[in-house]
């Protein structure tokens, strides 16, 4: 039986639209749309879609790093938004992140000791020596060297800096981690070595993992359930082996017809949306996708879709079923 480790509810997150001298508007941006999802314990989760779909914003309201607009988070049953600030301390040692950028996110004056050694000493793990010895563990686990402790993050290419983020993520043994897009700025000939290294380590750690992507080949190779985004809004959600097989909705389907078939005697016509995504700001009415939906109806205008069980555990946003 499955055990249900995080699940997001109706999530919700408008922005105020940016202001100037000039104008003065009162419009919101809407970065998240009452999305609502589940990742079971020890699985692999990925959000995929267009860039601007709202994968990353996502991904900060679950760490609760920014509040929400309305909505509900649950991490083993308690909603993270009504934590105290002791207790959402605690949470967070269960839920990390590793970053896009592995450069940005570490501090450049900081030596790579000090850089793993910090979120032990917030949370108050081991003595010096033994926080010591956990750096040197960590570093081991993740492909590098003892003496790279008393280096610089400048000094390491961006494969092995994306391995310290890594290490940095995984040093207070979490349950839960989010990968947001860790291989997109990487060399194709290094992403390969960083995603077979996190699937190792979720086997060794027992991981959870929410994977933001846009490169579907990964999602084949490393997650059991996929939520496909479009402005905002969850059009599908299913299993990494139904999707795949059968996307059901018109943007999935245009998404997955443009992964790059290794087999020239297989390979399937791709599908090309036509016009621009939507500004969040001013989204359609009714359907979000349907301005670039071959197969729009009158009614996709008019009414929003829910998200319908197709079989199982596979669910999609979509009038024409």
């Amino acid at each position: 039986m499955t055990e249900t480790l995080l699940c997001v509810e109706n999530l919700t997150k408008y922005f105020d639209a940016q202001e100037n001298a000039v104008v003065r508007s009162k419009a919101k941006v809407k970065a998240v749309d009452d999305i609502s999802f589940s990742v079971e314990k020890g699985s692999v989760f990925a959000l995929v879609g267009e860039s601007g779909c709202g994968k990353s914003t996502t991904a900060r309201l679950i760490l609760k790093l920014i509040q929400p607009t309305k909505g509900k988070v649950s991490f083993e049953g308690k909603d993270i938004y009504s934590l105290s600030s002791k207790e959402l301390l605690k949470t967070r040692r269960d839920i990390q992140m590793i970053f896009q950028d592995p450069y940005s996110s570490l501090n450049p004056r900081w030596r790579i000791e000090q850089i793993l050694s910090e979120p032990l000493d917030t949370h108050h793990i081991g003595t010096r020596a033994e926080r010591k010895e956990m750096v040197k563990n960590i570093l081991e686990i993740v492909g590098l060297r003892e003496e790279d402790s008393q280096k610089y993050p400048h000094e390491f290419s961006g494969g092995q800096r994306q391995r310290i983020g890594i290490a940095r993520a995984l040093i207070t043994h979490p349950k839960f981690v989010i990968c947001d897009e860790p291989i997109s700025a990487l060399d194709v000939s290094i992403q390969a070595q960083i995603i077979n290294l996190l699937k190792d380590l979720q086997q060794e750690f027992k991981l959870t993992y929410l994977f933001i992507t846009h490169d579907l080949r990964i999602v084949q190779f490393l997650c059991d359930m996929v939520g496909v985004m479009y402005l905002g809004k969850i059009v599908e959600i299913g299993s990494t082996e139904a999707i795949f097989r059968d996307p059901k909705h018109p943007y999935s389907q245009a998404l997955f017809s443009a992964i790059p078939q290794p087999d020239p005697f297989n390979v399937k016509a791709e599908i090309t949306l036509e016009g621009d995504v939507p500004s969040p700001l001013n989204p359609p009415s009714g359907c979000r996708f349907h301005t670039r939906c071959q197969y729009a109806m009158p009614v996709c205008s008019e009414l929003e879709p829910l998200l319908k069980v197709i079989e199982g555990n596979h669910k999609c946003a979509c009038h024409l079923l």
